[in-house]
């Protein structure tokens, strides 16, 4: 299957979300909000680990993509590894500048928010094809990391509370706020991409509804979108009311669907060339 073949990219559109989405995170609630040095440390932590292994394996994506309709431009790709490479460098110094330099930090912080816009605008490049296919999937590539980085963020924010009771709930409701506008964002993308049949595949309007990647369409909308989107909307309720343990497991069960609502998103953009 073509959507098999491609797991290495689908790989790292996954772990460059988690580190990028994530990161914004820290870089917004350190301006926003009060939330813990603690909580915003161990993401950044988290957010250094997922890049590092993005950047591993960028470094193992093949040459082409196989049958996909997607055509990879080689130039991009030393650009887009140096972009990484040096979104998770100037991470590890932003932290460690929080102690020993804490005047430079926010400037490193934003240094290295810029580099992480930097390797999804060379994706963008390296796959997206001509200029509107490069700024549809550059879309696509954001928002994916938005929800799949920002779930995984909120869902660790959530933790904090258990442990630390007096935590304001601000932080949490901004958190499921903004991941609900991102997974409501994505569903207005998916009707705008199938009505238009975006992706280098081209193909009728609608005709990814019923065509041969159809079921996978479909789990893309329900399990991906419209589920987490309710579950999103049911977090930023039960944190109002400060029941931090039902909207933590709300955010877990959304960690679960976004992530897999990602990785069907980038299977079918790699292995059948479909933007939904």
């Amino acid at each position: 299957m073509q959507i098999a073949q491609n797991l290495a990219f689908i790989n790292w559109t996954v772990l460059t979300g988690l580190a990028l989405g994530s990161y914004a995170v820290v870089v917004l609630l350190r301006r926003r909000s009060m939330a813990t040095r603690g909580f915003l440390a161990f993401t950044t932590v988290c957010a250094v680990g997922f890049g590092f292994l993005a950047w591993l394996s960028d470094g193992a994506l093949p040459a082409t993509l196989g049958a996909s309709p997607v055509s990879a431009d080689p130039a991009w790709d030393a650009p887009r590894r140096a972009a990484l490479g040096g979104f998770v460098g100037l991470v590890v110094v932003a932290l460690v500048a929080r102690r020993a330099a804490p005047r430079w930090a926010p400037h490193l912080e934003l240094a290295a928010a810029a580099a992480g816009a930097l390797t999804l605008i060379f994706g963008g490049l390296a796959w997206g094809g001509g200029a509107l296919g490069v700024a549809a999937l550059l879309v696509q590539l954001a928002v994916l990391a938005a929800a799949t980085g920002g779930v995984f963020a909120a869902m660790i924010l959530g933790h904090w509370y258990l442990v630390t009771p007096k935590l304001p709930e601000a932080p949490l409701i901004l958190m499921a706020r903004i991941l609900t506008a991102v997974v409501a964002l994505q569903v207005v993308l998916f009707v705008v991409f199938i009505a238009t049949g975006a992706g280098p595949a081209g193909g009728a309007p609608l005709s990814a509804l019923t065509g041969e990647w159809a079921l996978f369409v479909w789990l893309r909308l329900i399990v991906g979108l419209i589920f987490p989107l309710i579950v999103s909307w049911a977090a930023i309720q039960t944190a109002k009311t400060r029941s931090m343990e039902s909207a933590t497991g709300l955010l877990y069960i959304n960690v679960g669907t976004i992530a897999s609502g990602t990785i069907l998103a980038a299977g079918l953009y790699f292995g059948a060339g479909l933007l939904v």
